[in-house]
């Protein structure tokens, strides 16, 4: 695997950076060989083949060129594709393209490359794409038994992500259905799809009948977060997978051999808990390993928590449950599905980006990013006028926000409009200056989001941009009577640094309920990521965005999740004995802390490093996770255990224990003896009361037989640690082995410290993140 890293890396690069070259070359007149991808199924009836519905296109937009008359289609058209790809290889001129790119039944314009990159990133910024044939994924697993089922807004079938070739049957322990309804049949389940069901009584009761012609009462998803989510999962290989020629590659997802049984159980108004409770319910006896749902609401008690206790039956069950950890970061404390048998994933970059400039007529250029491709362009060459509706006051208004109804077209008519982020959608802000006559639009960033950058398919010339170069665009707009700029578009790069960082929109702990339950549990890809999409909506999912891709870049926790789901499902087909707990041990304890510069993870909001408030554990390590070495396993009891020291009464209990007629032994001293491979101590402000603390921790060898750790412990300002005993000698595999750490209280601290506890055999490196707190009195 990590024989010639620097080879692929400098193929990808060397491609990427020739596709920049591509998209920027500007010279209108000059024909080059662009692909067209065409929805084969969209060929109007009035023509007798797909090769003259094809060149009919190309000719319409020939024709239209006026400085291309005579130039008939037939010398354009240089291939013809039918078979594994459906469209033409055409020479055409940059304007053609674009406006070929707004026809009917054009699913993108790809531009020639000279070469072809290897994957849409994740997977092999993961270390999981097979460069060498010997590779331990390459192999023939049982991952074709392993069955993700993912709760969300239902599947796209006919996404060539979900195509079944070379699985084998599906699996005997499979219970499941193919339930069908408007546009999902029983074909539409196959051997990736192997089940797919629908949960909408609750919906119903809340907000009355779904209307069925505006909304697919069936599996199918026309929202496109569903299908999104189950092709990072378990996505079939799909070459030449791109948005619009952005993140070119082959798509995949984390565990392309693993099956999808697709829950749809949110609809246009919303999720609804008790329709979330019968699809788990549901999932759990059809025979899933894995569930993956990203979605989530607020924080509320353990026993009110609808989803808490349905995923606590799936883990009884033996089901690893993955949720998002929820989109309200920078703020602390804005984490959902915080139970500890939930593995609560936040959100990460990658080291792929979607550079675009805006050049100013000081001459000044600054950097942002976007997915724009579209008819419409701006010059490099020519400098357009800017403007702001706001002032220089910090807190923005309705007309700085580009909220709709707010923009004059006597003033923005003509201009690059600079729009403020909050309240409404990104990409809507867009369409609101498109439609009030605005030429382009620059979005920036306030003081919530720093300098996060996410890349959005804009339906204008559109760009996004940080807090500090927002402000100076600004000032820039506001100070200068004729201010300009012109923007441009660089295509994708490859090799960003520093990655990952935390992504400022991702949730934050720390956990409201238990402050011992360090959450989020680990971060993993969730910025710009590329996978599969519905062919019903345009992929900025505004209804007034009339272009159809197979492929959308989205952005969100919900995108991180699923990548957690897909490497469970991995670890699950390699070591099918491991309870939930340990899958997610692995994942926790071989996670990473330092970024591509060997620096600290760092936190996009802040541009400041990352705590394991922001990223828990670490980033996930996929190839370290399959040999962790040590987990902590625990128990449902164990788990239940943990509710017994939440104060809850024995009616609150039950909501978790009867089913498996569970009690209280009072086998943990407090929360924080929960055999958790995160450690969280909090102390009182006032340490008369306390000022030692002892935890007790468990590990279970599941390396060689014969190991022998010692571990490694941070110091503190704060506080003095003790590991008893300091190393660990095993003899037999799956052996099981104590220890405990005692906190003495020194200097009590205003701020939480962080640190780490790693026990190493020479191989391994079993790493706990340490949180120290100090609680002031009430």
């Amino acid at each position: 695997m990590a024989e010639n890293p620097v080879k692929w890396l400098f193929l990808i690069l060397t491609s990427c950076l020739s596709f920049a070259l591509v998209l920027s070359a500007s010279n209108p007149l000059i024909k080059k060989t662009f692909i067209v991808q065409m929805d084969k199924s969209a060929m109007p009836a009035s023509f007798s083949s797909h090769l003259e519905w094809y060149s009919s296109k190309v000719k319409s937009v020939i024709m239209s060129n006026t400085q291309s008359e005579g130039d008939g289609d037939g010398e354009r058209i240089i291939y013809s594709y039918q078979n594994a790809f459906h469209g033409v290889a055409a020479q055409l001129t940059e304007d053609e393209a674009e406006r070929l790119e707004e026809e009917d039944g054009v699913v993108a314009i790809l531009p020639e490359m000279k070469y072809q990159l290897h994957t849409t990133r994740s997977p092999m910024f993961l270390g999981l794409e097979p460069e060498e044939s010997t590779s331990i994924w390459s192999q023939k697993l049982t991952d074709h038994d392993v069955i993700v089922g993912v709760l969300d807004t239902g599947i796209w079938p006919e996404s060539e992500s979900f195509n079944d070739t070379g699985l084998a049957p599906v699996p005997a322990h499979w219970k499941g259905a193919c339930e069908t309804g408007r546009g999902f049949e029983k074909h539409h389940c196959n051997r990736k799809i192997v089940g797919a069901r629908v949960f909408y009584r609750g919906y119903e009761a809340a907000t009355g009948k779904i209307n069925e012609k505006n909304e697919y009462k069936s599996p199918r998803d026309q929202d496109g977060h569903g299908t999104h989510t189950a092709a990072t999962v378990a996505g079939s290989p799909v070459r030449g997978a791109n948005l619009l020629g952005y993140a070119y590659g082959t798509a995949r997802g984390m565990a392309p051999g693993a099956r999808i049984a697709a829950y749809k159980v949110c609809w246009t108004g919303g999720c609804f808990s008790s329709d979330i409770l019968s699809a788990v319910d549901r999932a759990v006896a059809d025979g899933v390993s894995v569930l993956s749902i990203s979605l989530g609401g607020g924080v509320s008690s353990y026993y009110r928590d609808s989803l808490a206790i349905a995923t606590f039956g799936a883990m009884e069950m033996g089901v690893f449950v993955s949720c998002s950890a929820g989109n309200g970061g920078p703020d602390p404390v804005s984490l959902t599905n915080v139970s500890p048998w939930i593995t609560t994933v936040g959100a990460s970059t990658m080291d792929r980006d979607f550079p675009a400039d805006v050049k100013l007529g000081t001459g000044r250029t600054l950097t942002g990013v976007s997915l724009y491709k579209g008819r419409r362009f701006l010059s490099p060459n020519k400098q357009y006028p800017i403007v702001y509706m706001g002032s220089n006051s910090s807190s923005p208004d309705p007309s700085s926000l580009c909220l709709e109804g707010t923009l004059d077209p006597h003033i923005v008519s003509g201009k690059i409009v600079i729009c403020d982020r909050g309240i409404s959608p990104r990409v809507q802000k867009g369409q609101v200056v498109k439609d009030a006559g605005g030429i382009g639009m620059i979005l920036t960033n306030t003081a919530a989001n720093g300098e996060e950058l996410v890349a959005d398919c804009h339906l204008l010339p559109a760009l996004a941009v940080g807090e500090m170069e927002g402000k100076a665009i600004k000032h820039y707009a506001l100070t200068s009577r004729k201010a300009t700029a012109t923007l441009a578009f660089l295509g994708t790069r490859l090799g960003i640094r520093p990655s990952p960082v935390v992504a400022a929109f991702s949730s934050r702990g720390p956990n409201f309920l238990t402050f011992e339950i360090l959450k989020p549990d680990m971060v993993a890809p969730g910025v710009n990521i590329l996978a599969a999409w519905t062919g019903e909506l345009g992929p900025s999912s505004l209804q007034t965005d009339h272009r159809r891709v197979k492929f959308n870049i989205l952005s969100g926790t919900s995108m991180s999740c699923p990548h957690v789901s897909g490497i469970a499902a991995l670890l699950k087909a390699r070591h099918p004995e491991w309870s939930p707990a340990a899958i997610k041990s692995a994942l926790m304890t071989t996670a990473y802390v330092h970024d591509n510069t060997h620096n600290p993870l760092k936190d996009a909001a802040e541009a400041a490093i990352s705590t394991p408030y922001d990223h828990g554990a670490g980033h996930i390590n996929p190839l370290k996770a399959l040999d962790p070495g040590l987990v902590y396993d625990i128990e449902a009891q164990d788990y239940f255990e943990f509710l017994c020291t939440q104060k809850l009464t024995t009616m609150q209990l039950k909501v978790f224990g009867k089913y498996s007629n569970r009690f209280c032994h009072h086998t943990l001293a407090s929360a924080g003896d929960l055999n958790y491979p995160a450690i969280s101590v909090v102390f009182p402000e006032d340490t008369t009361a306390i000022s030692v603390l002892t935890l007790h921790r468990t590990v279970t060898n599941v390396g060689p037989p014969i190991s022998n750790y010692h571990v490694v412990v941070s110091q503190f300002k704060g506080a003095t640690v003790k590991v008893d005993p300091k190393s660990l000698n095993f003899t037999r595999k799956n052996q099981k082995l104590s220890y405990k750490i005692t906190f003495t209280t020194k200097s009590p601290q205003t701020v939480p410290e962080f640190g780490g506890l790693v026990w190493k055999d020479g191989v391994h490196k079993v790493r706990s993140p340490i949180v120290i707190t100090w609680i002031p009195p009430m």
